[in-house]
């Protein structure tokens, strides 16, 4: 399953640094106050019923609240200016708070495995639950689902990675109450082993989600580069540009959720390097307008007269 889908539209012009920073803070104070009341709901319900599966689906909701901090906590720092220190912005904000949920959720899924682990080398242990877990699940299930489609159109509405982040990890909580359903349906039905191997699910998902949250943001971290339409997307807005005959050496790295570009650009050798200059900051102009582009660098190299340093074979 891809927790990061790419972006339905390659350009976005439409929102600003501050406007998606604005939309990051109200769906994830959405987020927060539906996880302090899952997080309460839950874990006192698990107990009470005496639904191991349940006390864990309340743990993975407590996880979302410092989550939720975090993303906050990044969004403020994120749409800070630039400065001499960061001349880039401080966009990998957002990437570092990825991490940091990645981290938190292996950290929460292991934890997971092992409380169940310990109970199914007990199953004498193993209490059957009352049936009002089942119904904590399900609305569990219902306002996670909600709450993960919200999100998720907030994300793509504004094309931030760290909110498709934040979204999924929702969309894993209702993915994990419907687990938990089913291992009460089981308990309830004559099975008590299956509320511990339902927590044992739950943790499973859970390490395995926060490691692919934890490599995609250390890869972004080491530059990545953007995917393969959206770098052919700006390829297109930079041949669309008046003058330019030919781009070659076209390299993209991940900046948060901006793109840094290094592009060489082709142009008649006859012309000026004021003509040649005017064409190279067109070029630029369109594409951070066009894309979410932090940054174009641009070569200007005389058309069909590369020297031996260039190869005029796009690279990407």
């Amino acid at each position: 399953m891809n927790i990061t889908p790419p972006f339905d539209e390659p350009e976005d012009d439409e929102h600003s640094p501050a406007e998606r920073a604005a939309a990051a803070s109200r769906s994830t104070w959405v987020s927060v106050v539906v996880n302090i009341v899952l997080t309460a709901v839950q874990i006192t319900a698990g107990v009470m019923t005496k639904s191991q599966a349940l006390v864990a689906d309340g743990i993975h909701s407590l996880s979302d609240l410092v989550s939720d901090f975090v993303v906050l906590f990044a969004g403020h720092h994120a749409k800070k200016d630039a400065d001499e220190d960061h001349p880039y912005g401080h966009h990998r904000f957002e990437t570092a708070a990825s991490l940091a949920l990645g981290g938190l959720l292996l950290a929460v899924g292991v934890g997971m495995l092992w409380s169940a682990a310990q109970k199914l080398q007990t199953p004498e242990s193993v209490q059957p639950v009352h049936i009002a877990a089942l119904w904590v699940a399900g609305g569990a299930l219902v306002a996670k689902e909600l709450l993960f489609r919200y999100m998720l159109a907030v994300a793509k509405r504004v094309r931030s990675s760290m909110l498709v982040a934040n979204a999924w990890h929702a969309r894993s909580d209702a993915a994990s109450s419907l687990v938990v359903g089913l291992g009460i349906i089981g308990n309830l039905a004559g099975y008590p082993i299956l509320d511990p191997v339902a927590a044992l699910i739950v943790g499973f998902m859970v390490s395995k989600m926060g490691w692919q949250f934890g490599w995609d943001a250390l890869h972004d971290l080491m530059d990545r580069a953007a995917d393969d339409e959206e770098v052919a997307a700006i390829r297109a807005t930079l041949l669309e540009t008046p003058g330019v005959r030919g781009v070659h050496d076209l390299h993209t790295r991940k900046m948060g959720d901006m793109i840094v570009v290094d592009a060489h650009l082709e142009v008649d050798a006859e012309l000026t390097i004021e003509a040649g200059h005017d064409i190279a900051v067109e070029a630029r102009h369109r594409v951070m307008q066009r894309h979410r582009v932090l940054n174009l660098m641009t070569h200007l190299d005389p058309w069909q007269k590369h020297d031996g340093d260039h190869e005029t074979s796009a690279t990407v």
